[in-house]
C-alpha cells in the first residue's frame, strides 16, 4: 500500500476509525512517524468544513508504531467563532502510538500581511548527492528521493548547524497534500546525524508543525521541495532544531520545530 492510499483510508463525519498501517515504512522497528502524522491531519481535515484550515500541530510520539490495524479518534477542546482547538490520538491494541493537539482556523480579514520568510540558499538538485542505498537507510527513506546540499551526509561526522537540501516522493504522483508535506518534513533524519561518525539509533520525540494558508492545488508531490533544518541546541542525548519546508519557487509551505533523541 503506498502513501497516498493508505491516507484514501479515512473517511469524513466520523470520530472514531480503524485503519490500516500499511508495510514497507519502518522507521528502524517502528513505523514512519511522519506518516501517523500524516494520517492525524488528514483525518482531521475531513472531519471539519473546507474552510477551517490546519493551522498548527503539537504532536507527542508516544510509543512506536508498527505495521497493521489501528485506531483514530478526537476531542474538540474548544469551539470558538473562528478557531477550532482539538485533540487527537492513535492508538494499537489499547494504548495510545501518537498524541496531537491541533488548531484549525478559519481566514479573517487582517491589517497585518508581513511575506514569509526566504528559501535559505540550497543550490540546485544537481549539486546534492541522494542518500546512499545500504542497510543503515531506513525502509521508509527509500519511498523519498533526497538531494544533501547543506550540511554533510548523516554518520559523515561532519559538524554543522544546518542540514537540508531537496526532496520529493520518488513515485507517487499526488496533489500536494497538508499530509504529503508532513511526510516530507519529517522524512528527514534529525539534523544532528552527520555529527556522528558511525550510525546510532535517532528519533523525534515532540514535533510542532503550522501551516501558511497557501494553495496547494498546483503542486505534486512529486515535484522537488526545498528543506532545512538549523539546530537550536544538543546536549546529553537531546537536541532541538527549527526547520522549514519550501516549493521550488520559494513558497512557504510548512515551519517546523522537533526536540529529537540520538543515541550517541
Amino acid at each position: 500500500m503506498n502513501f497516498h492510499t493508505a491516507v484514501e483510508q479515512i473517511v469524513a463525519n466520523k470520530n472514531n476509525q480503524v485503519i490500516e498501517l500499511p508495510s514497507g515504512w519502518a522507521q528502524g522497528r517502528a513505523f514512519f512517524g511522519g506518516f501517523s502524522a500524516a494520517l492525524a491531519a488528514q483525518f482531521l481535515l475531513k472531519q471539519f468544513p473546507i474552510e477551517y484550515h490546519l493551522r498548527s500541530m503539537s504532536i507527542s510520539f508516544v510509543a512506536p508504531a508498527e505495521p497493521g490495524e489501528a485506531e483514530l479518534s478526537y476531542r474538540i477542546l474548544r469551539e470558538g467563532k473562528s478557531v477550532i482547538q482539538v485533540a487527537v490520538e492513535l492508538q494499537q491494541q489499547g494504548q495510545i502510538m501518537l498524541s496531537c493537539l491541533a488548531s484549525l482556523g478559519k481566514a479573517r480579514s487582517s491589517t497585518v500581511k508581513v511575506a514569509s520568510e526566504t528559501p535559505p540558499d540550497l543550490k540546485t538538485i544537481k549539486d546534492g548527492p541522494g542518500l546512499p542505498e545500504t542497510d543503515i537507510v531506513p525502509e521508509f527513506a527509500k519511498n523519498f528521493d533526497y538531494r544533501i546540499t547543506s550540511g554533510g551526509m548523516p554518520f559523515s561526522g561532519q559538524p554543522g548547524r544546518t542540514f537540508g537540501g531537496w526532496i520529493r516522493f520518488r513515485e507517487e504522483q499526488q496533489q500536494l497534500t497538508t499530509a504529503t508535506i508532513l511526510a516530507l518534513v519529517d522524512a528527514w533524519p534529525p539534523a544532528v546525524l552527520p555529527h556522528l561518525d558511525s550510525p546510532a539509533p535517532a528519533s523525534s520525540l515532540t514535533w510542532t508543525i503550522e501551516f501558511p494558508d497557501i494553495p496547494l492545488k498546483s503542486f505534486s508531490s512529486h515535484d522537488w521541495f526545498q528543506y532545512e533544518a538549523f539546530i537550536e541546541h544538543a546536549e546529553h542525548g537531546y537536541g532541538h532544531s527549527r526547520a522549514g519546508l519550501w516549493s521550488e519557487q520559494g513558497e512557504l509551505l510548512a515551519i517546523s520545530r522537533q526536540t529529537f533523541t540520538v543515541f550517541a
